[in-house]
């Protein structure tokens, strides 16, 4: 598949952009996938440390494992700009395979983290679950996807996840109340209750 920036995300555009930066910095005549996963480590409002987190990986440290990475590199003074190199060029075309089998218009940094997997010592069907189970239904259908996606997670909390957690206090002693509110909800269809009387008294 060829490379298309018109297809990429705006994050995805800004992590590469970001890449070569560094290479260009260190003096790195490649570009590698390590340049790309520290880039993407560093970007705000992505889904992809929600990702990690859902696996149990802490986005520093594995920025802090890419960037250790990427000091070990060659550096050559006096070169031109970093070409991409095979290892990046495989990453990308992944990415782009991802998501076609995900049915998204864009590639996107989470595309990008799947084809990673082996530097993040993770099983590809482990990491795919995972992402499934951040974004949900959400597909990247425009270059700021990001928007969708975080809007749930910023503005609302995960009830069932903080049950699970042991961060819900347990409803003790209201049994009436429990069983009236799993009556009402199991219902086909909802009472619509209206309040009807004169204006001004007290409804």
């Amino acid at each position: 598949m060829a490379l298309d920036p018109k297809k990429w995300t705006l994050k995805t555009s800004e992590a590469i952009a970001a890449a070569i930066d560094q290479a260009k910095s260190l003096s790195n005549p490649e570009l590698t996938p390590d340049h790309l996963l520290a880039a993407m480590m560093r970007q705000e409002d992505t889904i992809v440390p929600a990702v990690l987190a859902k696996l149990g990986l802490a986005p520093l440290m594995v920025r802090n494992k890419a960037d250790e990475a990427v000091a070990k590199l060659p550096r050559a003074y006096g070169g031109g700009d970093p070409r991409m190199n095979r290892e990046l060029d495989n990453v990308i075309q992944h990415g782009q395979q991802y998501q076609k089998d995900l049915k998204d218009d864009f590639l996107s940094v989470e595309h990008l983290l799947l084809a990673m997997n082996q530097r993040l010592g993770i099983g590809s069907e482990e990491l795919l679950q995972a992402l499934k189970d951040v974004r949900g239904s959400h597909r990247v259908t425009s270059q700021t996807p990001e928007e969708n996606f975080a809007a749930l997670e910023k503005y609302g909390q995960d009830l069932t996840q903080r049950a699970r957690d042991g961060k819900i206090d347990p409803v003790i002693g209201r049994d009436d109340e429990i069983r009236r509110v799993i009556q009402v909800l199991s219902r086909r269809t909802k009472n619509n209750p209206v309040l009807i009387g004169e204006p001004g008294v007290g409804k």
